[in-house]
């Protein structure tokens, strides 16, 4: 079986659904919009408008580094590469750049799951001038941009996030053992570690496969660390790659996490996170993967 994580230009493509026994439902579903998202900011070399991701086609070949090569550290990211950029409207794009919107009357994608979140009496999934403020007040607090009060995948991404962040285990959907079990929530897209009831790491925002290229649910094993790993394919950085199933392993990305389409099939870090997580977790820990990631 050949295990895809391969890095490509990223293309709109027609996906397939995720089937997996291990899966659970589908999370709730984005509301239908006739109209393509684009990211509310002007691309830029710290955040390409499409985005994807180094990684593996088949499991890499397991060698030793030597000291001197675990010594080099990856290099760092360029400022301004893991800001919460939003999706807005393609026809308010433009106007964004311009300053011309400043509240939009457009419904977004998580718009009912956005208005539940934020407690709004009505929550009846339409945009209307006090729920725009509720999100844009929102946006603003979490330094998401453009602050329009659009209520789409980042926002609602960032509040799944903030949700995660006291309990990350409450819905017990990850296995308790007396030994380090790296938890990777799809559906939620975050991932943590737990040694018994205790977190250890986390959680921290990800960015897994898209429905084409899942990343692989069930339990598996971290069988290969490499700190400067580079792709077989692209020849670009996989920092802190910890690889656990196949050519599949958690790593570092030098662009956003936030993407409307998955990874290829690898979990995606934030350099930091990444270097955290790579501290924690040892060869021969246990990974457990669940969920479904929504989007493409």
């Amino acid at each position: 079986m050949t295990f895809r994580c391969v890095a490509v230009l990223l293309a709109l493509v027609s996906v397939l659904p995720l089937d997996s026994a291990l899966a659970e439902a589908p999370p709730p579903a984005p509301a239908p919009t006739d109209e393509q998202l684009v990211p509310g900011v002007p691309p830029g070399p710290h955040q390409p408008w499409h985005l994807d991701t180094p990684d593996q086609v088949l499991p890499p070949r397991v060698y030793r580094p030597s000291a001197l090569e675990e010594a080099v550290e990856p290099r760092s990211a360029a400022a301004g590469t893991y800001d919460l950029i939003e999706y807005v409207p393609l026809s308010e794009a433009a106007a964004v750049a311009d300053a011309k919107v400043t509240c939009t009357t457009a419904t977004g994608p998580y718009q009912k799951q956005v208005e539940r979140w934020l407690k709004r009496k009505n929550a009846d999934a339409k945009q209307s001038r006090a729920d725009c403020l509720a999100i844009r007040a929102f946006q603003i607090k979490e330094g998401i941009k453009p602050a329009i009060g659009f209520a789409g995948p980042v926002t609602w991404a960032r509040m799944q996030f903030l949700s995660a962040r006291k309990n990350p285990n409450a819905a017990g959907k990850c296995p308790v053992r007396t030994y380090r079990v790296a938890c990777v929530d799809l559906t939620r897209q975050v991932t943590w570690v737990q040694k018994g009831t205790k977190v250890v790491f986390g959680p921290a925002p990800i960015r897994s496969g898209r429905r084409q290229y899942p990343t692989r649910a069930g339990w598996h094993t971290v069988y290969w660390k490499h700190k400067n790993h580079w792709s077989t394919l692209y020849h670009q950085p996989m920092p802190y790659a910890q690889f656990f199933s196949g050519g599949q392993a958690f790593h570092a990305v030098y662009g956003s996490i936030y993407t409307e389409i998955g990874s290829m099939g690898c979990v995606n870090l934030r350099l930091a996170d990444a270097r955290a997580l790579w501290g924690v977790l040892k060869t021969k820990d246990r990974v457990f993967v669940w969920g479904r990631r929504a989007g493409r």
